[in-house]
């Protein structure tokens, strides 16, 4: 037993520690908001305390100093739609995972999950639910600010909150009690009464799906009425929480921007007037791109070969209508459908789809600090948070060099450094 107790620590000094003033020198500074040449950045501590050029700065005795050559450096990205409970579909079909993955194994999952998330250079990420897995992400996040386990920070909302009747699993006889995907609620009472609960196990914000399919292949419908969403929405507010909503039709997401939620996920059939809508109300659009490009192609879609789908096509379409709106774009992927670490996916696809390369990497990082209410996070500036990353090269020339993260600091800590 003392054994088992002191390994933890050893590993725990091999990650975690880090001199008290660190110099870092890259090629370049994203600070959030543009590129700067010959940049270097001071971290004391947790803490960033100089940006700029080399020359404007005395420094510290007995800094270290870390060369990144051929790097870019930037804040560390802002997942803003994950699953760490989840893995790719192509592996086990959501239903599978939900009926016969237990939450315990789950939970072991995410951990592998959440190191390779931050190996990426995710420092914060937003769990839009536990799938199925209860409050698994909860005590995810409480192992990772413990030092037990390495991962991002996370913002999570437990179990997310779906009307009676509309989600997952689904096809089972009606003398069958499976476990659900989501927390069901019908009316006022139950909704308000579920928000109060996962906020008081540990919710940070509150899922809600404003609309689904009522039946398995069957088109989405909304699912809430305005009173339920206005409700939660409430609820939530009233306690210093805030809600987001699945909704991918016009309809749903109406009943959702006009009840105040603050981030619309996923948006398939968006139109130009909500999309103004949301702009006009200050909610954020997360379009969570590659999920459905990765759902496609497990289903035997040849990308580049094979025509492209409808489901494709829609996608572009509401993602070309929301960049004219001039929404605020949330970065999210929807990672879990595809592998986590590969989270560079959502942001070369925003790329493709027509978004410029500077406005992805704002919304990976000062963008969605901004809407998640992360105040000292998001840019490389004095007196923030050293979650820091290094890429290869420039990735606003090319984005796909995101894909080559080689250095990865999260509150002053190195976790990587090639």
């Amino acid at each position: 037993m003392r054994i088992m107790k002191i390994i933890p620590v050893i590993l725990f000094l091999t990650v975690f520690n880090s001199a008290a003033q660190t110099l870092l020198k890259p090629d370049r500074v994203f600070d959030g908001a543009e590129i700067n040449e010959n940049w270097v950045v001071l971290v004391e501590e947790n803490t960033i305390t100089y940006v700029g050029e080399i020359t404007g700065t005395k420094l510290p005795k007995k800094t270290k100093t870390i060369e990144l050559k051929g790097t870019t450096l930037m804040p560390g990205i802002i997942e803003g739609h994950s699953h760490l409970l989840l893995h790719p579909y192509n592996e086990t079909e959501w239903n599978d995972q939900v009926l016969k993955e237990s939450p315990v194994e789950r939970a072991i999952r995410g951990t592998v999950h959440a190191k390779n998330s931050l190996m990426a250079g995710i420092t914060t990420m937003r769990d839009l639910g536990a799938e199925g897995a209860g409050y698994s992400d909860v005590y995810l996040k409480k192992t990772i600010e413990e030092g037990i386990i390495s991962g991002p920070r996370l913002l999570v909302a437990g179990p997310a909150i779906v009307a009676t009747g509309a989600y997952g699993p689904k096809g089972f006889h009606d003398g069958v009690t499976v476990p659900l995907g989501a927390e069901p609620v019908s009316g006022i009472d139950q909704a308000t009464e579920s928000v109060r609960r996962q906020m008081g196990n540990g919710a940070d914000f509150i899922k809600i799906y404003a609309d689904y399919r009522w039946t398995t292949g069957a088109p989405s419908e909304p699912t809430f009425l305005q009173t339920e969403i206005d409700a939660m929405v409430q609820t939530a507010t009233t306690a210093g929480k805030y809600v987001v909503a699945h909704a991918s039709t016009p309809e749903g997401m109406r009943r959702a921007v006009q009840g105040g939620v603050e981030t619309i996920e996923h948006g398939d059939g968006g139109t130009l007037e909500i999309f103004k809508l949301m702009k006009e109300k200050g909610v954020g659009f997360c379009p969570t791109l590659a999920a459905g490009d990765a759902i496609l192609r497990y289903g035997g879609w040849k990308k580049g070969n094979d025509p492209e789908p409808e489901r494709i096509t829609q996608k572009k379409k509401s993602f070309k209508l929301a960049l004219e709106s001039g929404v605020d774009i949330v970065y999210g992927g929807d990672v879990g459908v595809f592998p986590h670490g590969e989270n560079y996916r959502e942001m070369e696809m925003m790329v493709e789809y027509g978004m410029q390369t500077l406005e992805v990497l704002k919304s990976a990082t000062s963008l969605n600090a901004k809407i998640f209410h992360l105040d000292k996070l998001g840019k490389v500036k004095i007196g923030f948070l050293a979650d820091i990353i290094a890429v290869e090269g420039n990735p606003l020339t090319d984005i796909k060099k995101m894909r080559n993260v080689k250095f990865v600091m999260k509150d002053g800590n190195i976790y990587k450094n090639e």
